[in-house]
This record gives C-alpha cells, structure tokens and sequence, in this order.
C-alpha cells in the first residue's frame, strides 16, 4: 500500500502544473496562427501576382500563371513603360504633390483639433457641426467650382500648387486630433499655462507628443488620396513633366497601352511602382501604432 502511494506521490511529482489546461491553449493558439495565416495569405496573393505579372515576357492571366516559368521573367516591361511615361519623373511630382498635402494637412488638421478641442470660444459647437457636413459632401461635387478658382481666378493651372492646395485641409483628419485632444488629461494644459506657456507651447509641448498616433494615422489615411489621385491632377495640367505617376499611368492605360508589346506586363509594372512607396511607408510606420500613456503626467 505503502509502495502505490510512493508511485502515485512520484508521479504527481513529476506531472507539470497544469497540463490538462497547456493543451486546448496550444490546441487555440495553433488554430489562431493558420487562420491569421491563410488571412495574410490571400490579403497578399495580389500584390503577389502584380509583381508576378510586372515580370513576365507574355501574360498569363491563368490561376498557373502565378507561378510562372523563370525563363518568363524578365525586367522588359519596367524599361518600356519607363520609356513612356517616365516612372521617376511621375514618381517625384507624385512626392511633391503629396507631400504638400500631408504637410498642409497636418498643420491645419492639429491647430484646428486643438482649437476645437481644448480652446473655448464662441461658435465652437457650429463650427464642429459644420466640419462634421462637410463629410457627407462628394469632392466630386466640388470638382468644377474648385477648378474654376484654382485655374481662371487664381491661375495656379499647371503649377504643383493648383493640385495641393484643394486638399490642403482635410476635416476627417480635424475630427481625428479633435478626438485625441478630447483624451488628453486637462490637468495637463492647466499646469503648463500656470507655469507661463502661452497656448502654441502648450500644443508643441504637451499635446502634439501625447497623440503621436493621431499623427501617424492621419499620415497614412492622408497619404493613400492624394497618392492616387488621378482626376484632379489631369484637371490642373496637361504637362506630362508635373503629372504625378497615377496620371502618367492612366494616361498611359487609356492611350497608348494597347500599341504595346506586352500591355499586361507594362501596366503591372507601373502598379508596382506606385504601390512600392505605399507598402513601404506603411510597413514603416505601423510599428508606431501604439496607445500612450495620456494620462501618466497626473497624479493620483
């Protein structure tokens, strides 16, 4: 009797802690990795086969031509649609056209936000609600009036500026920092104003570090419209030297892509390129996505 309870007492010794309750956890982890897999798999499966089809000497829009032969590979189709359009060229008016976007939206966007967030003043509540219309208003709608003053009043027709400056205030991206501003403990800009901040040091200081990720996802959502904008660009000017590549490559696709020797090809190839700065910058930047300690700097 005495010799089982040994038996019993070393197994019970040795058994880990919990084992009963490891193996439907692993069973859930592992069931959890294969969906977010197979999830990756076909959210990645396009921008595969766009670069499969940037690559190959003749188009196979075939499930088989996913994985193509190596020896219908080739790096042709990039050399002939550079020679059409310009793939640097569209890729730097692309840039400036942007960049000036985010900058402008940005700087607008925060002041705005803070203003309607932080600031009492009176017509504060109208003004929201007024921001909060503008959303429900196509730029579609606004696409003839807008030309009509950027072009004959204001004669920015065929200068970077015509195509920023329609979209240099953004009111999703007002409503965005106006919400993260609204989190932001008000001890904070309370103390600071008594230790003599006027309010622009105030916003530099305290708010603008604490809503990082409001930064960033304004970044990203206001970099994907203007990238690939196309419409608004073509309006402005017919010059291919300003033309951002979205315009060069719809040109392109509506024009002159049927003379070519491989269109399939050519086309991928410009998708590629474009899509290369987009993945990039948000592969760069999803790393910061993280929630800051807003209210770390009160006490109690």
């Amino acid at each position: 009797m005495s010799a089982t309870a040994a038996r019993a007492s070393t197994r019970a010794e040795t058994t880990p802690v919990g084992t009963g309750k490891r193996r439907p956890r692993r069973g859930a982890s592992i069931l959890r990795w294969i969906v977010l897999a197979a999830g990756a798999l076909v959210f990645l499966f396009p921008f595969y086969y766009m670069v499969v089809g940037s690559l190959q000497t003749k188009p196979d829009p075939t499930v088989a031509g996913a994985f193509p032969n190596p020896a219908n590979l080739t790096l042709d189709n990039y050399v002939q649609i550079n020679e059409r359009i310009g793939l640097v060229s569209g890729l730097v008016n692309s840039g400036i056209f942007t960049s000036g976007v985010i900058i402008c939206t940005l700087v607008f966007g925060v002041l705005a936000g803070y203003a309607l967030s932080v600031l009492h003043w009176r017509g504060r509540g109208v003004t929201f609600a007024i921001a909060l219309l503008v959303q429900i208003v196509p730029f579609q709608l606004l696409m003839i009036p807008l030309y009509v003053l950027i072009a004959r009043d204001y004669g920015l027709a065929d200068t970077h500026l015509g195509m920023i400056l329609p979209f240099a205030i953004n009111s999703a991206a007002v409503l965005i920092f106006r919400q993260y501003f609204m989190q932001v403990p008000r001890a904070l800009f309370d103390a600071a104003r008594i230790d003599g901040a006027n309010e622009l040091r105030v916003l530099w200081s305290i708010a603008l570090p604490l809503v990082r990720p409001a930064l960033l996802t304004v970044v990203l959502l206001t970099f994907i419209g203007p990238w690939n904008e196309f419409l608004w660009p073509f309006l402005i000017t017919k010059e291919a030297s300003l033309q951002p590549l979205a315009v060069s490559l719809a040109n392109y696709i509506t024009t002159v892509a049927a003379s070519a020797s491989n269109p399939f090809g050519a086309i991928m190839s410009g998708a590629v390129v474009l899509a290369i700065p987009a993945v990039t910058l948000f592969i760069v930047f999803q790393r910061q996505f993280s929630t800051s300690d807003i209210g770390s700097g009160v006490k109690g």
